[in-house]
């Protein structure tokens, strides 16, 4: 953490105020969120469906809206967005704990889901703006807080849920609440990039969907989400599956979350040091795949016994699923900081915000249909005896994902942002060396 405090203080203020504000938003948003299934069915004894429902609402809310937000940062300013984001948050999170009808839990649901819709593009463009040709290492910087957040947020909610729930919602509320009045004054301001443009919403939109270049990266990009998004899916039930507890589980996060807040910043040293930035987005697509080869190879182990099995048992069984944890998570560490420099890089300079909710728009319906194909898969397979069959689906299409992003890059003109790929400038540099000695 000594390194990563570091570079975070290269940064000028307002990009450590943003890494600060990330951290506050995942404290408060997961030290709540992990628990409010079992609240809404235990404390409140609504059915399943009923759950469902508005948990489904949350995340139609922030991932339908997240193009709105997006271009709003950039007609309004971004500061301005954030602030509404938290404001929205805030009596959202308060509404959770104090509500006790379906229609004011579903409203509640709604607006959580919007202020994400709200802030987070407008976090990203701001970003993206403020760092210049360090957009790299500021996006890596980034995951290391955005991680770590997801670290003490639920052992947070765990304490307090032992009191009362609504005392976890009451406090997740005030941290919202906090953050955005230290936002309000201490933040500053950055004019959007189309404040003073013509034309309305519809425009900025249609201008960006005619990017092909950025369309067909962000599609190509979408499986990397399905298989991202795994860890909260399709991981945790094997995991139970196989040992009948919440303890693989538990192991899963925290090997992600620690693995992701101590190597990220010397994992994009090295990549950014070797490779352009398409190649590192390849290379950790096709460990995105190959990750899932380890839980593949071994779909066929036998869960088990409720209370039996020694320490060792346990940890032969959890093995597989904890190196497909480790692998897909360094293959993240990898793409990540690449991926969000490339979205600002493809997309136009007068429209960060748009193109980064477009982005994130496409990525969250791409996650909810690759769920219930991912879900479908795992019924599948047990259904007709091969254990395995969702998992080496996944590791097709982390392999198809690479493909699709390296023909893109092959295809097209990539990206002319300095900074992003040093080593691409040395050796153009290099060339040019040679080519000056040849004349001579």
């Amino acid at each position: 953490m000594i390194g990563t405090a570091a570079q975070a203080h290269s940064f000028s203020r307002p990009i450590r105020l943003l890494l600060i504000n990330q951290l506050t938003i995942n404290i408060g948003f997961y030290m709540l969120m992990p628990y409010l299934a079992n609240h809404l069915a235990g404390d409140i004894g609504l059915a399943m469906w009923v759950v469902g429902l508005i948990l489904g609402v949350r995340n139609l809310s922030q991932q339908g809206m997240f193009l709105v937000g997006g271009s709003l940062a950039d007609r309004i300013g971004y500061k301005p967005m954030i602030l509404a984001g938290l404001a929205l948050r805030t009596v959202g999170f308060a509404m959770l704990g104090l509500a006790g009808s379906l229609p004011w839990l579903i409203v509640a649901s709604a607006l959580t889901g919007l202020a994400g819709a709200l802030f987070n593009p407008a976090v990203r463009a701001y970003l993206a703006q403020e760092a210049g040709e360090r957009k790299v290492e500021a996006f890596a910087v980034f995951n290391v807080f955005y991680q770590l957040g997801i670290l003490i947020g639920p052992l947070i909610g765990l304490l307090l849920g032992g009191v009362a729930f609504r005392l976890t919602c009451l406090v997740a509320a005030a941290v919202f609440a906090v953050l955005g009045f230290a936002q309000a004054r201490c933040l500053p301001s950055r004019r959007g990039s189309r404040t003073d443009a013509d034309g309305g919403l519809l425009r900025d939109w249609r201008q960006a969907f005619a990017n092909r270049v950025f369309l067909l990266f962000s599609l190509a990009m979408i499986g990397s989400y399905v298989l991202n998004f795994q860890v909260y899916l399709g991981l945790p039930i094997e995991m139970r599956r196989l040992t009948g507890g919440e303890l693989g589980v538990t192991l899963m996060f925290a090997l992600s979350g620690a693995m992701a807040i101590a190597g990220q910043l010397r994992v994009t040293a090295w990549a950014k040091a070797r490779w352009e930035p398409a190649q590192a987005i390849v290379r950790g697509l096709l460990l995105m795949g190959l990750s899932f080869v380890p839980i593949a190879l071994c779909a066929g182990v036998v869960p088990l016994s409720s209370g039996n099995g020694t320490v060792l048992d346990h940890l032969v069984v959890m093995f597989p699923l904890l190196l497909t944890t480790a692998l897909l998570t360094l293959a993240t560490m990898i793409v990540y900081p690449f991926e969000m420099a490339t979205v600002a890089s493809l997309g136009d300079t007068r429209m960060v915000g748009t193109y980064y909710g477009l982005y994130n728009t496409l990525s969250g319906i791409g996650i909810t249909v690759g769920n219930l194909l991912s879900g479908a898969a795992i019924d599948a397979g047990r259904r007709v005896g091969l254990p395995g069959l969702p998992w080496w689906s996944l590791a097709a299409v982390g392999l198809g994902c690479a493909m699709c992003v390296r023909l893109l890059a092959r295809s097209s003109r990539w990206t002319d942002d300095p900074g992003v790929h040093p080593a691409a400038d040395r050796r153009r540099a290099l060339s040019g060396a040679e080519r000056v000695q040849g004349r001579s």
